[in-house]
This record gives C-alpha cells, sequence and structure tokens, in this order.
C-alpha cells in the first residue's frame, strides 16, 4: 500500500539517508543493567526523515537508545517500501505505519502488533481554496483524493460532519499533488495531511481553509504506529518494551520545547538521518503543526490507549476502510506503553 505521507515531498523534502549513531547522554533514559546485552533493533520509518520523526531522532542523539541497552538502526524506506510487506519478510524489526495501512493488512491476514504510537490525532484533512468557507459548500465542487480508501472515508466525514450529503462532491484521483491541484484551481479542494500539504499549502496561499477530520465527528486516534511481528515479541519483546519507552521519553522531549525552540530537534533530525538537505525552516513548519499531536488526550506521548483504539475500530468499519472492525486486543500489544 502507498504510505500517505509520500505527499511530504512537497516542500523540498524529497530525502534519503539512513539512521546515525547513538550519541550523548540524559539522566532520564530507561537505563540498561550492568549484566544487560546490547540488543539490535531495525526501524524503517514509513517515508524520508521529516518533522514528525524528530522524537527518534532525539531520543537517538542523547543516547537514550544505548542507555537502555538497545543498538537501534534507523532505515528509509525505499520507493514503494510497505512496512507490512519488510516485516512479514523478517526485513525489519519495527516499522512507523499509518493506522489505515495497519488496519488494511491485517485483514488480508499480516501478523502487525502496535508496539507504540508517534502521532496522536488524526492527520487527514480537507485543503480547500479560500472561497470555500465550509466543508458542505463542497457540494457540486471538485475534490482531489489519491486513490487510497481512506481519503474517501475522510471526506465523506468531513462533508458530513457539516451538514453536507458527501454524494453530491465530484472526486478526481490526483495522486500526490495536493497542493499543486488546488493552488493551480484544478480542483476546489483536496485531501491530504495538515502537518505536510496543510503547511506547504498555506505557506503559499495563507488564506487557505483546513477542516481536520476530528473536528467534524470522527474520533481522535493515533495515525502513526509503531509495529512489530508477534514473532519478534515473543523472541525480544523485553527489547521492544524498552524501546517503545524510549520513543516516549524522545517524544516527550520535543512536545515539551517551547515554541520558537525547536533548534535541538532539527539538528538531531538532519544529524541522526545524515541528511543535510532537509530544509531546517520547512521543517520548523510541520514541527510547529504536529508537535501537539504528540501528545494523547492526557498529555503523554508514545501510547496506544485501548478505548481510544476502540472508538477508532468501530469508525473505521462505520465508514468503510475496513470490513469489519479491528481486533483491538490483537492489534495492540499488552506492554505498549497507557495500554
Amino acid at each position: 500500500m502507498v504510505v500517505r505521507l509520500t505527499a511530504l515531498a512537497v516542500g523540498a523534502l524529497v530525502l534519503a539517508g539512513c539512521g546515525g549513531s547513538d550519541g550523548g547522554d540524559d539522566a532520564g533514559a530507561t537505563p540498561a543493567t550492568s549484566t544487560q546485552a546490547t540488543t539490535s533493533l531495525n526501524l524503517t520509518l514509513d517515508f524520508a526523515p521529516n518533522a514528525v520523526h524528530t522524537g527518534l531522532y532525539v531520543a537517538q542523539e542523547r543516547g537514550l537508545f544505548s542507555k537502555a541497552g538497545l543498538a537501534v538502526r534507523i532505515r528509509v524506506p525505499g520507493s514503494g517500501a510497505d512496512g507490512a510487506k519488510l516485516l512479514s519478510a523478517g526485513r525489519t524489526d519495527l516499522a512507523i505505519m499509518d493506522i489505515h495501512d495497519v488496519a488494511l493488512a491485517r485483514q488480508e491476514g499480516a501478523d502487525l502488533v502496535a508496539v507504540g504510537a508517534i502521532v496522536q490525532r488524526p492527520l487527514a484533512a480537507v485543503l480547500a481554496s479560500p472561497d470555500v468557507t465550509r466543508p458542505r459548500e463542497l457540494e457540486g465542487r471538485t475534490v482531489g483524493v489519491t486513490g487510497l480508501p481512506s481519503d474517501d472515508a475522510a471526506l465523506d466525514q468531513i462533508v458530513r460532519g457539516d451538514g453536507g450529503d458527501p454524494e453530491r462532491v465530484k472526486r478526481a484521483t490526483i495522486g500526490f499533488e495536493a497542493v499543486a491541484s488546488v493552488v493551480s484551481g484544478k480542483v476546489a479542494a483536496a485531501i491530504g495531511f495538515w502537518n505536510a500539504e496543510g503547511v506547504a499549502l498555506t505557506a503559499r496561499r495563507p488564506r487557505t481553509k483546513v477542516f481536520r477530520l476530528d473536528a467534524f465527528g470522527a474520533p481522535r486516534y493515533p495515525e502513526l504506529l509503531v509495529v512489530a511481528t508477534s514473532r519478534t515479541l515473543r523472541e525480544r519483546g523485553d527489547a521492544v518494551a524498552r524501546f517503545a519507552d524510549v520513543v516516549a521519553q524522545g517524544y516527550r522531549a520535543v512536545a515539551s520545547t517551547p515554541a520558537g525552540d525547536d533548534d535541538e530537534a532539527v539538528d538531531a533530525l538532519r544529524s541522526g538521518s545524515g541528511d543535510r538537505s532537509i530544509d531546517p525552516a520547512t521543517t520548523e513548519q510541520q514541527l510547529a503543526a504536529v508537535k501537539p499531536a504528540f501528545r494523547d488526550e492526557q498529555g503523554r506521548t508514545g501510547t496506544l490507549d485501548r478505548a481510544t483504539m476502540r472508538t477508532w475500530s468501530a469508525w473505521e468499519a462505520q465508514v468503510g476502510i475496513t470490513r469489519t472492525p479491528p481486533d483491538v486486543g490483537e492489534l495492540v500489544w499488552s506492554r505498549a506503553p497507557g495500554s
């Protein structure tokens, strides 16, 4: 399945590279015992390193993984890479995946278990031209979608949540060209991620309207999950638990940084990924948008709340993304933070 974050290429984020070495120190890290052997784990990202991954690289640059007895290699996926397939083939130990991709892969029999989350809110939004003042005004107009099932579900929910009729909205498949399609007038609006295309489009057209999915009736749920296979959890469950704890610490550090003081996170992203072509200004803009979404409703980072996930599960099937509600008991690891 094509990962929705492909659209982050907009705004000079066509990146490459792989994880750097652990460095630094931090008193808040989960300590490794003196007899604990170092465990190696490979983590594959969902896309090229960008603002949503800063918590991972801050944890890496502060040495939190090594202090927890872990040697973590952060890998960037190749073009068209599929996290579910990489996990199933044993080519990675952990992967960042969109929650809808996880649900659909599990529906087809994939052995995927969520061990944590990095973004605690839905990222989908309708990004509309300035003359669209509310979603129901899109009736009779054309909205761009990528072709992913979750796009149509998000558009339907947002229009319906504003009292409109989604059946009266015209749709055009535009791939991952939301920004260009809206700016050119090819479509009146497009589905995109508010932290990526939304930031890029607003920078080009400040009066852009951004209608977020969970502001129009969708439940709040974690968009991006850290995923493993049940085999990995059986064989290296203690190491994965330490990993999930350190990831929560990294995102807590980023989320706690005052606005406008994100140099450490941006520098960690650039140095840890080894990609100096990452644009600091673009990353800072995207980080300012997404940073509040690193915390759940209780202010925690890295967590998977089962009640939240059950509400999402029911909605996932209700809007037609999956045929039946995903089994939260099997999807969420019993040792995941917050579970």
